[in-house]
């Protein structure tokens, strides 16, 4: 019988490994290696040129604006996907009506891949943006802010705001599910307020769950790419360019694909190191609250 088992969980391991390293490590591996070539990704011969393509990203002005983009957009968005979040699972979690329907309501967006909800948005903002703007008698939005420089970031961070932020507010509502009423109850007792509950218990027994949401909010808003491919292809003028979108267009069809190589293996390295802080720091903190 343990035999039998054995059997079966190697036929069930052994195929999604093999798979998993045939089409994830492997081209990662390839990657690494084309980073120390002069490979343009078209022509049959490269040559080995070392670190020089990793010492040219540092003054690629293209390169730096992307990083400013993508870290602007990634802390704003993680702040405030988790702020609405969190303040969406503390009203779920009380007691009001059609409490299920809203909690079907909130995670629908996130049901839907941020591809066709990039694309939707962009012909809202095309087409009826500018109508309600006008509805509302304001006149300085009266613009598609997908083509105005300054605003069309902010339209991005609204949208995968909008999109994202239901996993989030699971998560929260999964660990306020921890909390025992007793607490909320004997805090009533000592003439606590909302806001003393929430700063006193609520927070403290949550630090778990708000560091897994920052951390994973965090790196995956670093990665960046399907809503600004769909919502301004990276424009206007490249001020949306993220790196994935920078590595992406530059490597594929720019003859720069060592060069992108180069570039993604240092932004890897970037997230890993900005993952690890920041995890070892909540985690500190969990420890002090």
């Amino acid at each position: 019988m343990v035999r039998k088992h054995k059997l079966t969980y190697m036929m069930m391991v052994i195929p999604a490994t093999l798979l998993f390293f045939l089409f994830h490590t492997t081209p990662a591996l390839m990657g690494i290696f084309y980073s120390f070539t002069d490979w343009n990704g078209l022509r049959p011969t490269y040559e080995m040129i070392g670190l020089k393509n990793f010492m040219n990203v540092f003054k690629d002005q293209n390169v730096l604006d992307a990083y400013l983009f993508t870290f602007k957009f990634a802390i704003v968005t993680t702040v405030l996907v988790n702020i609405i979040s969190l303040s969406v699972a503390l009203a779920l979690n009380s007691r009001i009506k059609f409490k299920s329907f809203f909690k079907g309501l909130y995670f629908m967006p996130y049901i839907l891949s941020m591809l066709i909800v990039a694309y939707i948005f962009n012909y809202f903002f095309a087409h009826f943006w500018i109508d309600i703007m006008s509805f509302l008698g304001i006149e300085r939005w009266m613009v598609n802010p997908l083509g105005n420089e300054k605003g069309a970031w902010l339209a991005i961070v609204f949208v995968t705001v909008w999109q994202s932020f239901a996993f989030n507010t699971v998560l929260y509502l999964a660990g306020l599910q921890t909390i025992s009423e007793d607490l909320y109850e004997a805090s009533a007792l000592d003439g606590a307020n909302k806001w003393r509950e929430f700063w006193s218990i609520t927070f403290p027994l949550i630090a778990p769950f708000f560091t897994i949401n920052m951390v994973l909010s965090l790196k995956g808003f670093l990665q960046v790419f399907d809503q600004v491919l769909a919502l301004t292809g990276g424009g206007p003028f490249g001020v949306t360019r993220s790196i994935a979108l920078l590595i992406y267009k530059n490597g594929f069809s720019g003859s720069e694909f060592a060069f992108q190589s180069a570039n993604a293996v240092v932004y890897f390295i970037v997230i890993v190191v900005i993952s690890f802080i920041q995890l070892r720091y909540l985690q500190k903190r969990e420890m002090n609250l």
